[in-house]
């Protein structure tokens, strides 16, 4: 991942994604917005829609099938760098030697590690898969790994936290083991730029010098160690990054991806094996790119986009620990980062940071709680999901939808943020409405009470309690028969 530290940016990327702002929201609705910071995130968000993606070929639609009923997964940013606690870019951003960073394996020792309880935790928030970075740009190897000795047997813990994480989740049955591993590494003396410490990584670094030898790495180490954890885990998910480095080709990702796809043909991977990504923004400029799944980070589309597509997002404004990181989201606001992204058809990957003990920080395990609560009585109304069927976004929240099956009636969720004070809300649809109620009432589904739903000349028009149930979003349901016929609306302002 890029990351900003100490006032430095680590991206002409983040640059570029900036400059595309009008394309993109980071994150809407937060709790308390200004009506100038509204304003702005509304204009922001009436983006001009990604042109429709092509067709892709049934291998991939039947291997995507689980990944799109997911919709919610867990990242995980933990290494060695946990124990300096100042995020996993600091060898870079403090010019630490090699030698000297190797020292921080010697004092990786996370007898708090439990990795049950790890997967337990995510499974209760509704996360349907787990991300952990088996390796990440520092080249430390989160495993028992035989084609490096710079792993966990390098360290006083000597136990395989892969090897644990994937027993808990076969174990546990509803979280998915995945692993983020990255293309580059600034430790091993094939990959890492070679005029360092400090310039281990092109990444927004003039004074790089790329490395010759990268090819043998890539031959000899990079993909043995792939094949070591498809053949030894099974990973759902092969999440690649680091993949800007010029040494690394648009031939040798060509063929990574085939090599990937002969390892695991179920296996997902990531767009970041190619060189195709459009920096922060995420998705590929060609589509023919490889990759499974565009990657935007810490940012959300500001419209609906057909091709696949997944946002990683941080709690606070750090991937790994960074120990005086306190600017913590809501849970609210995360809750509504997970409903403005399945509302334009994607996943969100919300990363934890775990400290060096192995705990994953109280600041996170509380908000995952608040999820897990929201999700218990909410879930239904993000697994699995199409994006909004409506036109642009609307003034009191967000929608998604399932299409009924055969005698099934289509049933569209309306996510609301901002209780309408006058108790009526207006949904721009044109269908009538079989039914509408709150998905969160405490009865059977066949005799949810019904809300007053009638249809206007502005749309739907829906009678709701004087008390908003749930504040951080309630959800309420319509049915209707088909492909819902929408009005013909503007951005909202």
């Amino acid at each position: 991942m890029q990351r900003k530290s100490n006032g430095r940016t680590y991206g002409g990327w983040l640059l570029a994604a900036m400059m595309l702002g009008a394309m993109w929201v980071s994150s809407a609705w937060a709790e308390e917005k200004s009506a100038t910071e509204k304003a702005t995130a509304e204009k922001s968000a009436a983006a001009k829609p990604e042109e429709k993606a092509p067709a892709k070929e049934p291998a991939h639609e039947a291997r995507m099938q689980w990944w799109r009923e997911a919709r919610f997964g867990m990242f995980v940013h933990w290494g060695i760098y946990s124990v300096p606690g100042r995020g996993e870019w600091v060898m870079q951003w403090d010019k630490i030697p090699v030698k000297d960073y190797e020292k921080f394996a010697a004092e990786f020792n996370p007898t708090k590690f439990d990795a049950k309880a790890w997967v337990k935790m995510a499974g209760d928030a509704g996360m349907r898969y787990l991300v952990i970075t088996s390796k990440h740009h520092d080249g430390f190897c989160m495993w028992d790994s035989k084609v490096s000795d710079y792993d966990m047997m390098a360290t006083p813990f000597k136990r395989d936290i892969l090897a644990e994480l994937a027993n808990a989740c076969k174990e546990d049955g509803r979280v998915r083991l995945c692993f983020y591993h990255s293309i580059m590494d600034w430790h091993h003396p094939e990959a890492q730029g070679l005029n360092k410490p400090g310039h281990y990584n092109s990444f927004d670094d003039k004074e790089y010098k790329p490395n010759p030898n990268f090819p043998h790495y890539f031959e000899t180490y990079l993909k043995p160690q792939l094949k070591e954890l498809v053949e030894k885990y099974d990973p759902a998910v092969m999440w690649f990054d680091g993949e800007w480095i010029p040494e690394y080709t648009v031939a040798m990702a060509d063929e990574l991806a085939a090599y990937m796809r002969e390892l695991n043909p179920k296996m997902l991977f990531n767009n970041r094996i190619s060189k195709s990504r459009k920096g922060m923004i995420g998705l590929s400029a060609d589509a023919k790119a490889p990759g499974d799944f565009g990657t935007p980070e810490n940012q959300i589309p500001g419209s609906k986009i057909e091709a696949d597509w997944e946002t990683c997002m941080t709690m606070n404004e750090s991937w790994g620990y960074y120990e005086s990181d306190k600017k913590w989201q809501s849970s609210t606001q995360l809750i509504h980062n997970l409903i403005d992204t399945s509302s334009k058809g994607g996943n969100l990957l919300l990363n934890v940071g775990p400290m060096p003990t192995g705990e994953i920080p109280e600041a996170s395990v509380e908000r995952l709680a608040e999820i897990g609560k929201w999700m218990k009585v909410n879930g239904e109304a993000i697994y699995g999901t199409k994006s909004s069927p409506f036109e642009s976004k609307l003034a009191w929240g967000r929608a998604t939808m399932r299409l009924g099956k055969q005698s099934e009636p289509t049933k569209i969720y309306l996510h609301v943020f901002e209780w309408p004070q006058d108790g009526q809300l207006i949904v721009p649809l044109r269908s009538p409405a079989i039914k509408a109620y709150l998905l969160g009432a405490k009865s059977s589904q066949a005799d949810k009470p019904a809300l007053e739903a009638k249809s206007m000349a502005d749309g739907l028009q829906i009678k709701l309690p004087a008390e908003m149930p749930d504040k951080a979003a309630t959800v309420i349901v319509v049915e209707v028969n088909g492909q819902p016929k929408v009005v013909s609306t503007q951005p909202a302002k």
